[in-house]
């Protein structure tokens, strides 16, 4: 199913996003990773559009989205770049997928919100970070190089980091991550100051995501790929025991990028679950 395309302006930024679905559905937003954008999420929103009004939003830095020109890209910050960008679009009540960053930006915006999530899906993270994962993530954003020559090139190097990923969702990840850079080469398109921040020994986000996680009132359902590096079975149990009403699915054969690795998997996990949750 095709989609349009859309920008809102949330704290002084232009956001890119892509809309699939009648738009008197209900409303299903979807937030991508670090490295990620809107298109990401391509297989699981045109499987949804029947049934969901999908918007997939790219974050600041991110995408077609304007950089944060001040480097902000904490995740209290995003989140309330959620919060102006769902109320500016005139949503009510609405469902929330998020992977990774996209994850941890909805964990803040789900515990401060309650009542506007109705049902939360939170992909391969939690509050915590396994260290492995999150040193091979900061090792792969600060190695990237500034400069590409082909799609095949950036693939490449993409891939090393994600070795499990399908070969058809690679390729369209990566291609839908780069832009036409000054000189004729290919650059990419998330902002070069998360790179540098890597770089210079990546100054982390000190805010506490676990006393949110335990306020969220709605039915929320942790994916964690069997594989990852990224969420420990150790951190999915203890956020299982934080949130009110939760619970988790591992998919078999993925590993942190899980909607990439395993697309249809993850979408039937995701769809059975939403369809549960909206059962009175």
């Amino acid at each position: 199913m095709t989609f349009t395309e859309g920008r809102a302006t949330v704290n002084g930024l232009g956001l890119h996003y892509l809309e699939w679905g009648a738009p008197s559905a209900r409303p299903l937003v979807l937030l991508h990773g670090i490295t990620g954008h809107a298109r990401t999420w391509d297989t699981l929103a045109s499987a949804l559009a029947g049934r969901f009004r999908v918007l997939a939003l790219d974050q600041r830095g991110h995408g077609d989205s304007d950089p944060a020109a001040d480097g902000d890209y904490r995740v209290g910050t995003m989140a309330d770049d959620l919060a102006r960008f769902v109320d500016g679009m005139g949503l009510g009540a609405f469902d929330l997928v998020g992977l990774s960053m996209g994850g941890r930006v909805a964990i803040a915006y789900a515990g401060e919100h309650r009542g506007r999530v109705g049902r939360l899906v939170i992909v391969d993270i939690g509050p915590d970070i396994h260290l492995p994962g999150l040193d091979r993530i900061r090792r792969m954003m600060a190695g990237a190089p500034e400069r590409l020559e082909s799609l095949d090139q950036a693939v490449e190097y993409v891939r090393r980091a994600n070795p499990l990923y399908a070969e058809a969702e690679l390729r369209q990840r990566v291609a839908h991550g780069l832009r036409p850079g000054a000189d004729g080469a290919l650059e990419w398109k998330y902002d070069r100051a998360l790179r540098e921040l890597m770089r210079s020994g990546g100054r982390r986000d000190t805010t506490d995501l676990w006393e949110p996680l335990g306020r969220i009132a709605c039915p929320t359902l942790v994916v964690r790929g069997a594989e990852s590096d990224i969420l420990s079975p150790d951190i999915a149990k203890r956020m299982l025991e934080r949130l009110p009403d939760g619970r988790l699915v591992e998919i078999a054969g993925a590993g942190h990028t899980v909607p990439g690795d395993r697309p249809e998997d993850f979408e039937r996990a995701v769809t059975a679950y939403l369809d549960a949750a909206a059962r009175p």
